[in-house]
Formats: structure tokens, sequence, C-alpha cells
């Protein structure tokens, strides 16, 4: 599948910034899929760049665990494992564990009047059954949760985890996403609730049960693989 070429603000970009953002946006987007091996020269050329920026790009996504180096084979697109999921939705909890009590706690009009809108709006996707339109508002809507807070370094934490799991919703999205729409569609709206509530202990369960719920499909799925 081809790689983006030319995303927005590349022009800024030194050549293994712009290798670095294209190879990791395609892998998270599951374009480049798991276990995909990753030949520099191919890639290279793809990108439209001299091999030196691939090599120190394929360095950084390997320090970050998106791509693995494979005895006689080289560099490789990584695996999603057991562990690998395991790790993004706990992570993913704890910072929405966070988030979730601040927007309560100082969330301004415009922000819940946001997360409201998002909300309806999902509502719709899910009962008209368009999942995909329904997932990205997903992503969305826990990013907003995030911006809300106002603490950069909470948005960027939140940021990254969701990149990961957006690879693995996108790849396990038959098997499992369009399965559990519903439920996590009920589990949002009592999420909103509870922040508008300021009902921190039903916000913390309900928080959980989302993550948990959600983590339990994913690895219930791999399970039966």
């Amino acid at each position: 599948m081809p790689l983006l070429t030319n995303p927005t603000g590349a022009r800024h970009q030194t050549k293994q910034g712009f290798a670095y953002q294209t190879l990791r946006r395609a892998i998270l987007a599951c374009e480049l899929q798991p276990g995909e091996r990753l030949v520099i020269d191919d890639l290279a050329t793809r990108l439209g760049v001299s091999i030196i920026p691939v090599r120190e790009a394929l360095q950084i996504l390997q320090s970050e665990g998106l791509v693995a180096s494979v005895p006689h084979v080289g560099a490789a697109v990584a695996p999603i494992s057991r562990a690998s999921i395991v790790d993004v939705f706990t992570v993913l909890e704890g910072l929405e564990l966070m988030a979730t009590r601040l927007v309560a706690l100082e969330g301004s009009p415009t922000a819940l009047e946001t997360l409201t809108r998002l909300v309806a709006v999902m509502n719709d996707a899910s009962h008209a059954g368009r999942f995909e339109e329904w997932a990205d508002l997903n992503t969305r809507f826990h990013h907003a949760i995030s911006a809300s807070t106002g603490l950069p370094l909470l948005g960027e934490m939140t940021d990254r985890v969701l990149g990961l799991w957006d690879r693995v919703r996108r790849y396990y999205f038959n098997g499992v996403l369009c399965h559990r729409v519903a439920d996590a569609q009920r589990e949002h709206r009592d999420i909103l609730a509870a922040i508008i509530a300021r009902d921190f202990p039903t916000l913390e369960a309900h928080v959980r049960t989302h993550n948990r719920g959600a983590l339990a499909a994913y690895l219930a799925h791999l399970e039966h693989e």
C-alpha cells in the first residue's frame, strides 16, 4: 500500500523527521501491516529520500516498539502482541482516570459542550451502523477529554497511547470493534454523565469499566485466533 509522500507540514521537517512521521503514521494506520518487512532501499525510493534518514527513522521506531529486528530478515513492523495490547489499555486507563477527573473538576462549558456534541454524533453513527465513522469519532472523543484538561504533557502522552490503540482497533476492526460498539457507546454516555454530574466515584468506575471491557474483548479474540 502506498505511503503518504507529502503530508501536511513536510516542507518544515528534516528528511529524518519526514521519514519518521510518514512511516509511523503508516504503521499506526496499518498501511504497513504487523510483520511486514521494511526494506530500507524500497522505503527510501517510496519516500523520495536517501537510505540514511530511513535507517535513522527505523531506529527511532524500534525504540518505540513499532519496529522489530528479525533475525535473518532485518527490520519488520512489530507484531501486535497480547502484552502490547495490555500495555496500551493499562496506560490509557491511568491517563483517563486523571483526565476525566480534571475535566469534571475544572472543565469549561465549551469543553463539556464539545464532549456532549461528540457523544451525540457517535450515537447517530452507532445506531446507523456506520462503525468506521464511529471509531474515528471515538478517537476524537478521547482526544477531546485530554485536550480539555489544558495539560500539554498529559495531552502528548494520551495522543501517543491513542495512536497505538488506533493501530490495534484498525487491525482487529472486524473481529472486535464492530461487536463492541453498542457497549462502548453506552459507556461513553455513562462517562459523560458522570463528568457533568461531578460524581467522582461513579466516574472512576465507568472509566475502569470502559477500558477493561475493551481489553477483555481484544484478549478474548486473541485466544480464539
